[in-house]
């Protein structure tokens, strides 16, 4: 009896054994893929969306098009976090239209959101980008590339509204050297071309401490190297390079040496590896294989926790067999192929760049001067709306349903990063504002912002079109 006992034990024994042998089978590069939350640190594309002589937006990626990326090539390569950016290479000497342009791509995103319900979500907390994922839509992270529109007289205000409009991470340059600090060109972009130099300015280092505070991630691509190492001692939080190569391997000036990436890993960072084949290899022709050598040596220098993907679609040419994001899940092919493990290829594909936004958020300051938990604010124009006049009325209304009162002294209206008093009418529990002088360029950004008397704020942020 206890010998047929020990072997119905050992019978079930191997049955278990089997069993688990066979449901731990390897996933398919394909399962890992399309199981994986895959972020991409910078596209271009909006910069399509919209029409080169007005900038209002005019394309709708919902549908197939061209360009690199769209909603069904998103869905297809199986890429659910892209980061949007806002690009402008600056207008010299031009902060009104510097303003206008990174406005305009913003409000394109926006557009976008609206026309695709369904499969498109404007994303800007960790928190959004899963609950999105989850749903099953695309989670838009919006950024800005090249910081032109700031200066010394709107920064921090306009730092603020950017804030508002959802914009996560900020790139201070694009090449040329500005008000925050020198570009990787060392140069301004004026018409000679002037010479920079220095680093981080007094107004950069003071950006980069607030975005710090409002949990917002520095982008360190397109830097002057000075310029990231006076970042990397100032900002408390990690930081990420959106889309660069390594220095080792292609020697060029958009690319982090080797103490540049042992600085990021120890300031906690991450570097998305670009798919430019000019910043990645001399060869005359470039494959996913090259791309996948500069995460080997990311991996290889300072770990699996500090590298990840920013293509540059549909902002640079691509590699022969990455034309565009739907071939993605070619990449997590060529990473299996070279033996990286399911948990690692997560990482890379967009759990450490996830990682990087639940530590900045986590070193913020949370809900400073309690935003948002005011009166309510209920502004006249809806996001992106055409007016017609250079001298606008704006105007809100702002009422309080429970709770402390309205403090009529704490009433301030924002414009483009300068901040204004308006006038209230208490009858209409209204505030407006009329500027005096006609503004410049098309798009705007205006700001109304209230408290009631326990010092409870609110803002309500939105961008407008003149169509005069």
């Amino acid at each position: 009896m206890k010998k047929k006992l020990f072997y119905l034990v050992l019978t079930v024994l191997f049955v278990l054994s089997y069993s688990t042998s066979a449901l731990a089978k390897p996933m398919s590069p394909e399962e890992i893929h399309f199981n994986s939350i895959i972020t991409d640190g910078h596209s271009d594309t909006m910069s399509n969306v919209v029409d080169s002589s007005t900038w209002l937006p005019k394309v709708d990626i919902g549908k197939d098009t061209p360009f690199e990326v769209d909603i069904p090539k998103l869905q297809a390569g199986g890429l659910n976090v892209p980061f949007f950016a806002a690009y402008t290479s600056g207008y010299y000497n031009n902060t009104p239209r510097s303003i206008s342009r990174t406005l305009a791509l913003i409000n394109a995103l926006y557009w976008t959101e609206k026309n695709n319900p369904d499969t498109f979500k404007i994303s800007t907390s960790l928190k959004e980008i899963e609950k999105t994922v989850h749903a099953g839509k695309i989670a838009a992270v919006p950024t800005i590339e090249g910081a032109y529109s700031m200066d010394e007289e709107n920064a921090i205000e306009l730092l603020h509204q950017y804030r508002d409009l959802g914009i996560k991470e900020i790139g201070f340059n694009w090449n040329y050297s500005n008000a925050l600090g020198e570009g990787a060109n060392r140069e301004y972009n004026d018409p000679n071309r002037t010479p920079s130099e220095g680093g981080l300015t007094d107004l950069g280092a003071e950006v980069a401490k607030e975005m710090n505070k409002l949990g917002m991630v520095i982008d360190v691509s397109h830097m002057a190297e000075s310029t990231f190492w006076d970042v990397i001692q100032v900002s408390k939080a990690p930081i990420a390079a959106s889309h660069s190569g390594v220095k080792a391997i292609k020697d060029h000036q958009r690319n982090l040496s080797d103490d540049q990436l042992k600085a990021l890993k120890e300031n906690g960072g991450v570097i998305n590896i670009v798919f430019y084949p000019a910043f990645l290899t001399n060869k005359p022709n470039t494959y996913i294989t090259d791309v996948v050598d500069h995460i080997d040596h990311v991996v290889n220098l300072i770990g699996i926790d500090h590298v990840g993907l920013g293509s540059d679609y549909d902002g640079a040419t691509l590699p022969e067999d990455l034309p565009n994001v739907s071939y993605l899940p070619k990449l997590t092919e060529e990473l299996v192929d070279r033996g990286y493990t399911k948990q690692d290829i997560e990482k890379i594909l967009g759990k450490n760049m996830l990682r990087v936004l639940k530590e900045v958020e986590k070193a913020a300051e949370h809900n400073p001067a309690n935003v948002g938990k005011g009166p309510t604010i209920k502004p006249e124009y809806q996001m992106g709306e055409i007016i017609q006049d250079r001298t606008p009325l704006l105007s809100a209304k702002v009422t309080t349903e429970k709770g402390a009162k309205i403090d009529a002294n704490s009433f301030r209206v924002i414009v483009d990063g300068i901040p204004y008093t308006p006038a209230f009418d208490k009858k209409t529990s209204t505030i407006s504002l009329e500027l005096n002088e006609g503004l410049k360029e098309r798009f705007h950004v205006v700001t109304f912002e209230a408290a009631n008397k326990a010092g409870k704020v609110t803002r309500e942020t939105r961008i407008f079109y003149i169509n005069d």
